[in-house]
């Protein structure tokens, strides 16, 4: 893996931990901006502790090595999710600036994901468990 990528990765991967986490904290302790921001887009209150421990989980999947059928999984579920975040705004019709976060985050699980180094990535020699 050439430096250029490896820094790369490490980048976005930071920034994507952070986003996800700093995130996550904010959905399970239900702030209420937060608790109003998924009521208006008409979703229930619970499903911000389901958001915020699985952002929190995949942050320690993505970080973790080994693992990497878990890691395919964390960057697929931070991908639904953001994906889904962007598209509720959008159908709600929320302000445009709240598609900024979501859209930075999926631009960095894209980055993470894309730059992995090869023991991060699932292959067809790769077990399970690897």
């Amino acid at each position: 893996m050439k430096k250029r990528d490896k820094i790369i990765y490490w980048v976005a991967t930071l920034w994507l931990a952070l986003g996800m986490t700093s995130t996550g904290i904010v959905q399970l302790i239900k702030m209420d901006e937060e608790v109003a921001k998924i009521t208006q887009l008409g979703y229930p209150e619970y499903l911000l502790t389901i958001l915020g421990t699985w952002k929190i989980l995949g942050v320690v999947a993505i970080l973790t090595p080994r693992f990497a059928l878990l890691k395919e999984w964390a960057y697929a579920g931070f991908f639904f999710n953001m994906s889904g975040a962007v598209y509720s705004h959008w159908a709600a019709a929320s302000d445009p600036t709240e598609l900024f976060g979501p859209v930075l985050l999926i631009v960095l699980t894209v980055t993470s994901w894309y730059f992995r180094p090869a023991d991060r990535k699932l292959s067809l020699n790769n077990s399970i468990y690897s």
